[in-house]
């Protein structure tokens, strides 16, 4: 039996499980150089033995019955498809999920780093189109995954070529960085042709937690305490300081996405905001609102828009809650048209029964808006970077 029982439901946020020598195949020589093997943080991942002893234990019927019997409770490469693609549609298929969209987990970081940080604006871009073939590939197993590929904007024109060449490929979606190139706004006027070439194929751009850097100043950690436990090992510091300020950097983006003017001039394009939570969008939606009204006298850009900023937010945003969120209270305080399910499959933050959760939290509101969270925004979201024989299910 599927864990997803009695709706259609779309997945916003899974992962895929890099290996170390998950990108070598996809690169030439120089780029494998260049790279070297995917950290993961942890020396016990760098053995190729321990990948093996994971594809062993699933090859014996036994093991693997009782690793399907237990599949909520097996995270990260313990995982059914965690990074074995023959495997992920049978994931799919005791997942239940009608599609799920797809992001790398370590690389995240790397991409980041060379395109928002890095002096080698080449080196950004290839680094990109390498991940970009591999997690294709890997989504190519199943239809029900979707591939969200990486856009650096660090270059116009070379952020326009890549555009036109991943729509081309036929990618479901666009990942860009949480935080600004370094000498230029993701809202510059030069980056037009990018947003044009997206709104005219109707897939949409999305923004990811771990493409934004430090989420805290490093001296936070100086406190005397013993450091706390990562969700990933090492390399990511996901815990609850710097899930608390995680949003910083796509509220930045976004807010200038909306304040410039983009929004106002690609009415079609749609942003997803991916596993950022969503408890801070109803303060930033008045926020934004009451900037705008403080302003407006000020500022020819806000009297250029059509509309307030919180309605952009409706129209062009939409945001993964995390499990642990009072996601009905969010969509009280922010409507119903922004908030749509994750599960982060297979990582930790995702929990054992996220729809448990999430149904708890918003059974109290009209089936309508229930509808919305689980099918319906992620629908609306994807645009056509859902494929037509999945939007056809989601509409029985």
């Amino acid at each position: 039996m599927a864990y997803a029982q009695g709706r259609l439901i779309h997945d916003a946020d899974g992962h895929f499980m890099e290996t170390p020598d998950w990108l070598f195949k996809y690169a030439d020589r120089e780029m494998r150089d260049r790279m070297g093997p995917v950290d993961l943080g942890t020396p016990e991942l760098l053995k190729p033995s321990y990948f093996e002893k994971i594809l062993a234990r699933r090859a014996d019927p036994v093991q693997r019955a009782s690793d399907d019997a237990n599949f909520m409770s097996r995270k990260l490469y313990d995982a059914l498809g965690a990074f074995a693609a023959d495997d992920r549609g049978k994931a799919m298929d005791q997942l239940g999920f009608v599609s799920q969209l797809m992001f790398p987990s370590f690389l995240l970081v790397p991409l980041y780093e060379a395109d928002i940080l890095g002096d080698d604006v080449d080196y950004a871009y290839r680094l990109a189109e390498v991940s970009n073939r591999a997690m294709a590939d890997f989504c190519s197993a199943d239809p029900r995954l979707l591939s969200a590929s990486y856009l650096s904007l660090r270059d116009f024109e070379r952020a326009q070529k890549a555009t036109a060449d991943l729509i081309a490929s036929g990618t479901n979606a666009l990942m860009i960085s949480c935080s600004a190139p370094q000498e230029h706004s993701p809202s510059h006027v030069d980056l037009d042709p990018v947003w044009a070439q997206i709104e005219e194929a109707g897939i949409p751009v999305v923004l990811h937690i771990g493409t934004s850097g430090q989420l805290v100043d490093p001296s936070i950690y100086v406190n005397g305490l013993p450091k706390p436990d990562s969700a990933h090992g090492e390399q990511e510091e996901i815990n609850s300081v710097s899930i608390v300020v995680a949003p910083r950097a796509v509220m930045q983006t976004l807010s200038a996405m909306i304040i410039d003017g983009v929004m106002e001039r690609f009415p079609r394009l749609k942003f997803g905001v991916i596993e950022q939570g969503a408890a801070w969008v109803p303060s930033w939606i008045r926020q934004l609102d009451t900037v705008h009204d403080a302003y407006f006298k000020f500022e020819e850009r806000l009297r250029s828009l059509s509309l307030r900023p919180s309605e952009y937010v409706n129209r062009h945003v939409r945001v993964t809650p995390y499990s642990v969120d009072d996601v009905g209270w969010i969509i009280e305080q922010s409507g119903e048209e922004i908030c749509m399910f994750s599960s982060d499959y297979p990582h930790k933050e995702g929990g054992r029964d996220p729809i448990k959760r999430f149904d708890n939290s918003i059974k109290h509101l009209s089936e309508s808006a229930r509808q919305r969270f689980y099918c319906d925004n992620f629908v609306d979201l994807m645009g056509s970077g859902l494929p037509e024989s999945l939007a056809k299910v989601s509409s029985q």
